[in-house]
């Protein structure tokens, strides 16, 4: 590819909403170009390496006896009724009518679509197991979109699904995608590692995350320092500490005025007691009415596992006016005492005594509260997000904090949309029985982004060989010389004779302006053609990893090409 005919262009420019570092660089690399919010064109160096990671994917599918499909990107809202999605997957699912006023919707994933597909179509445990995958677009109506690529609203997805007989069979499926997967993100030059998830509006039993390991990384990432527990923070589980305090006086309840401390910061600081000795209330919306969650006033809630803990299919905070009608106050003095909607306390709190809480009063709190003498709690459950020194639940070891890109996720599905969607096949007796089935997503764009959020420097991109656009760019310092020119051309043709990916530098542009080019959009290597070398009989091959150079005989150029394509992974 001669980069004068390529449509492309870098800029020194940043856009005020790149607020990470692999959108800010693929936007002056000339990779994506913003059209809306959340949504980007992709021009010809991204889409290169997009191609780059889709054959990836496919090859290890494929590898896997999975069988690609494509799927309709507008969906029916009938299917989506049947599993009951369309009530709870919330504003992220972009609903419309088409001209006869029926239901539709984007895709934003597409379980309902290949049960419905494959019930049609399998009958009998002779046809199973079977997994199906495709690469498509879909799209979900982000509230804040962000990121670049990395959380889009429209995106390139894999998705696959594994149907089979029973949860053994199952299993096997899961454990097939999860090496996969492992495989697929080793080839893309990824550094990486398989976290526990939480199975989200997806649904299912249990699910691994796929984090690219990052500073900037959205997701937190909870993990042990002696053993292999790894969990995202909705997952992260912590080990329940011994209670101690069982012959300790409890003090008498006294309501104290707290005049406009509505924090737990706030509150410990104006009654001069320690943060730890705080029980914050939240009100929370489920779609059977509203219930109360309490922790320790340095805990934090982990909405998703106080979701699990309930079986609900709708969690939120509570508006203004739900939490008066609830606690006859206004937010910031909510507390347990005298509730009368069920109580979901964090475990820490079995080991408090004597401590703080709302009073359910504007402007006051309680304090010297106890457990099961002022209120009772309907259920205790490990409901607070994880956090570094937490214990771990596996081991004797301590929880430590990291952050992570998500470029991966799968899910053991169990019966959910089999059960939904009436999926049965025949056994050997002709017994019907629910088909059992996994879920197996990638997020095409995104390992680009991640790969760019791992590797670069201050110059620009560095990309790993096997999601790169090109592998090698011939850079002539003048093309206006006519022995540079004809010897960077004569390269070029040989490599692309040998089906080297190779791209020829040959604007008239000055070398500076080219070599920072080269370094921003992070070719693995450059051939630089210039007068002095060519003097010599040579030119110079830089690798853009580690800035190592090395001056090459003319005649030797093409082998030493061919032995460093032959290295790549």
């Amino acid at each position: 590819m001669l980069l004068s005919r390529m449509f492309f262009h870098t800029s020194k420019e940043i856009p005020s909403d790149a607020e990470i570092l692999s959108h800010k660089l693929m936007i002056r690399a000339g990779m994506i170009q913003k059209l809306a919010s959340g949504i980007y064109n992709h021009l010809p160096l991204f889409q290169k390496s997009i191609k780059k990671v889709i054959k990836i994917v496919q090859e290890e599918m494929d590898g896997t006896g999975a069988q690609e499909v494509s799927l309709p990107f507008v969906l029916p809202a009938s299917l989506w009724k049947e599993s009951k999605r369309w009530l709870y997957y919330g504003k992220e699912l972009l609903r419309f009518q088409d001209r006869h006023e029926r239901d539709f919707c984007l895709g934003p994933t597409h379980e309902e679509v290949i049960t419905d597909l494959v019930r049609r179509e399998v009958n009998s445990y002779r046809q199973l197991p079977l997994i199906l995958y495709q690469i498509q677009t879909k799209f979900r109506d982000e509230i804040r979109p962000r990121y670049g690529v990395m959380r889009a609203r429209e995106f390139i997805m894999k998705d696959a699904y594994s149907f089979d007989i029973d949860e053994a069979s199952a299993s096997e499926s899961y454990h097939n995608m999860y090496d996969t997967y492992f495989r697929i993100f080793n080839r893309c030059g990824l550094e990486f590692r398989a976290v526990e998830a939480d199975t989200g509006s997806i649904g299912g039993s249990f699910s691994h995350e796929f984090m690219v390991i990052a500073d900037t990384g959205e997701d937190l990432i909870i993990s042990c320092d002696k053993c292999n527990y790894s969990a995202n923070v909705e997952k992260a589980e912590i080990k329940l500490k011994e209670i101690n305090n069982l012959f300790s006086e409890r003090k008498e309840k006294k309501l104290m005025p707290t005049p406009d401390q509505k924090k737990a910061e706030e509150v410990a600081k104006f009654l001069n007691v320690c943060i730890k000795d705080i029980v914050k209330t939240l009100i929370l919306e489920t779609e059977n009415g509203p219930i109360a969650a309490i922790l320790r006033g340095d805990h934090e809630l982990n909405i998703a596992k106080l979701k699990n803990v309930i079986g609900c299919n709708f969690l939120e905070l509570a508006e203004e006016e739900t939490i008066k009608k609830v606690t006859d106050a206004p937010q910031g003095f909510a507390g347990p005492v005298n509730l009368k909607i069920k109580i979901y306390a964090d475990h820490e709190i079995k080991g408090m005594i004597n401590f703080v809480t709302g009073g359910n009063i504007k402007d006051t709190h309680f304090i010297n509260v106890n457990f099961e003498r002022d209120f009772k709690i309907f259920k205790f459950a490990d409901i607070r997000c994880a956090k570094t020194g937490d214990p771990c639940p596996r081991c004797s070891g301590i929880l430590t904090e990291s952050r992570g890109i998500e470029v991966g996720h799968i899910f053991k599905l169990g019966t959910k949309y089999s059960e939904a969607l009436k999926a049965n096949y025949l056994d050997k007796k002709g017994k019907e029985h629910l088909i059992v089935m996994g879920c197996y997503g990638i997020g095409i764009e995104r390992i680009i982004a991640s790969a760019i959020e791992q590797y670069h420097d201050e110059h620009g991109i560095i990309f790993p060989a096997s999601v790169a656009p090109f592998h090698f760019i011939i850079l002539p310092v003048n093309m206006e010389n006519n022995e540079v020119k004809k010897t960077a051309e004569k390269i070029y043709d040989e490599c692309k004779h040998k089906n080297l990916e190779v791209i020829l530098d040959d604007r008239k542009s000055q070398a500076g302006v080219k070599f920072k080019d080269a370094d921003l959009i992070g070719i693995p290597f450059r051939i630089t053609v210039g007068i002095k070398s060519l003097r010599q009989g040579k030119v110079e091959i830089k690798e853009r990893k580690t800035g190592k150079t090395e001056q090459v005989e003319l005649s030797d150029i093409l082998d030493r090409l061919l032995r460093i394509k032959n290295s790549f992974k």
